[in-house]
């Protein structure tokens, strides 16, 4: 199972509610829920500001959002299709999703994972630093952190190849 950002907050979730049903972990960016990995009030104003441009057109919110996600390299075609995915998010949805997200508190969980477990990290995530991959890594036992120097938050965008080579080879040593 694999998820990024807050995809890695549902798969952590589904491991705490179906542990035997994986055989894998690989979180990208990700979260122990917001609750989990952010202080308080950085999840307050994280959920307000979502809420906020939730009730706006996205290309009014969309660009500040997207300069949290990559780095200053990211390409013009990187951007367009942050842009094309954020166009489709459905505001009921967004404010339903975030409202969970800033609730999630899935630390407890990291300790019990017992299946092997990369964790992705971009060096320069704003969104998800190191002060939030850190305790994921520590809490969970024998995982794997590989830190992807240069790149942002959304690293299967901006460095894709490199991501997708390191899924490969953690794939490939834990299926032998």
């Amino acid at each position: 199972m694999a998820g990024l950002s807050w995809g890695g907050g549902l798969a952590l979730e589904l491991y705490h509610r179906h542990p035997t049903v994986l055989s894998t972990l690989i979180l990208a960016s990700a979260y122990a829920g917001w609750a989990g990995s952010l202080p308080a009030e950085v999840v307050e104003q994280r959920l307000q500001l979502m809420l906020r441009n939730s009730e706006l057109p996205p290309d009014q919110w969309a660009p500040a959002l997207i300069r949290t996600l990559v780095t200053e390299k990211a390409t013009a075609d990187m951007v367009d299709e942050l842009t094309s995915i954020i166009s489709e998010l459905h505001p009921a949805a967004t404010r339903v999703a975030m409202r969970a997200f800033a609730e999630a508190d899935l630390r407890d969980v990291l300790p019990r994972i017992d299946v092997p477990t990369l964790l992705l990290c971009g060096e320069e995530d704003v969104r998800a630093p190191q002060s939030v991959w850190d305790p994921l890594h520590a809490r969970i036992r024998g995982s794997k952190c590989v830190i992807i120097p240069a790149v942002g938050h959304v690293i299967d965008i901006e460095a894709a190849e490199r991501f997708n080579a390191e899924v490969r080879a953690f794939l490939r040593v834990v299926g032998s």
